[in-house]
């Protein structure tokens, strides 16, 4: 994925920053997580897992 548009992708749910992370992009406002599967994010909110502290 081209870093410009990783970079203006926003997380679904609250809007926040995507962060980079193996096989998903992780949100730092609201912590979910979204996969990404042949360099293509699936920013469907129901996709998403919501990590826990340790992640």
């Amino acid at each position: 994925m081209e870093e410009w548009v990783r970079q203006a992708l926003r997380c679904p749910t609250c809007q926040g920053e995507l962060t980079d992370a193996p096989e998903r992009l992780v949100c730092h406002g609201c912590g979910c997580a979204y996969p990404v599967r042949e360099s293509i994010p699936s920013l469907i909110a129901g996709t998403a897992e919501r990590l826990g502290d340790g992640e």
